[in-house]
């Protein structure tokens, strides 16, 4: 099997997490993180080996303080997880800067114990929609060509198929659009900065971004993305993954032709047979 390509600059983008440690805007990781610890207590199920992956654990592991022993991870391409730890494995936010998403995925199914619950949170492919299109714009009008600018991100349907690849079992995957305002597309530039969320692609332009460039998205997003109070609007979709180690005795859909009784009769109605016209 061919090695995944390599889409991302991992040692670029910890040099950004590294230089923004302390200064942190974390106010998506903590509403995120909030929601992730809301579907977990929706769970019948008590945790007492959990650990949390991502670039801010530390953050992370606020929502989740009723939880004892929480082992915090880095997301780094190889997790620091031993097979068979944890009951319960929280990915934050980091999945989308793997370069071998379904291979880390695998590392979090090993480190689960039988019937072990994952879940995951990462950005969907609606994040940033708004300043990709306002940048497309500018640097077709200005460049006459297009740099890679906003790292590809998975729709809901696709993210759902890594689980089934990664091997968990009771797959479900969804997602919500959250959206964040601000004064000018500038101040969303410097908040992305400020999450260690701006471009480390391989294959993104080394020069220095052009002023005129930037002036030109700048205008474009205020004119097509203004919303009340004179602000820009930014969209960030949140994608939840979430999966179960395979165990025994967990739930297991029936064979196809096994059903024991005909939905006909559950529903109290006749059945009418093939060819059969209704009403008769």
């Amino acid at each position: 099997m061919s090695a995944p390509p390599i889409l991302f600059d991992r040692d670029l983008l910890s040099q950004r997490r590294n230089r923004i440690a302390g200064n942190i805007a974390d106010f998506l990781h903590r509403e995120i993180a909030a929601q992730v610890s809301e579907r977990r207590l929706e769970v019948n199920r008590t945790f007492t080996s959990p650990a949390i992956v991502g670039p801010f654990p530390e953050i992370w592991a606020e929502a989740f303080s009723d939880l004892p022993a929480i082992r915090q991870v880095r997301d780094d391409e190889t997790l620091d997880l031993q097979p068979g730890s944890h009951d319960l494995i929280v990915h934050g936010l980091g999945l989308h800067w793997i370069n071998d998403p379904v291979g880390q995925l695998v590392q979090c199914r090993h480190a689960l114990r039988p019937d072990g619950l994952l879940i995951a949170a990462l950005f969907g492919g609606q994040t940033l929609s708004e300043l990709r299109t306002s940048f497309a714009e500018a640097e077709v009008a200005l460049t006459g060509g297009l740099s890679p600018r906003v790292a590809p991100m998975g729709d809901v349907r696709d993210l759902g198929g890594l689980i089934q690849r990664a091997g968990l079992a009771l797959p479900v995957s969804d997602g919500v659009k959250l959206t964040v305002t601000y004064e000018t597309p500038l101040h969303l530039l410097r908040d992305l900065r400020a999450m260690g969320e701006t471009n480390v692609l391989t294959a993104r332009h080394k020069m220095p971004l052009r002023r005129d460039v930037l002036a030109a998205m700048s205008d474009i997003y205020t004119r097509n993305f203004s919303v009340a109070d004179d602000r820009v609007a930014a969209t960030f979709e949140v994608v939840f993954l979430t999966g179960w180690k395979p165990s025994a005795d967990q739930p297991k859909p029936l064979r196809p032709g096994s059903a024991s009784h005909r939905l006909a009769e559950a529903l109290g109605t006749s059945e009418i047979s093939t060819g059969e016209k209704a009403g008769k």
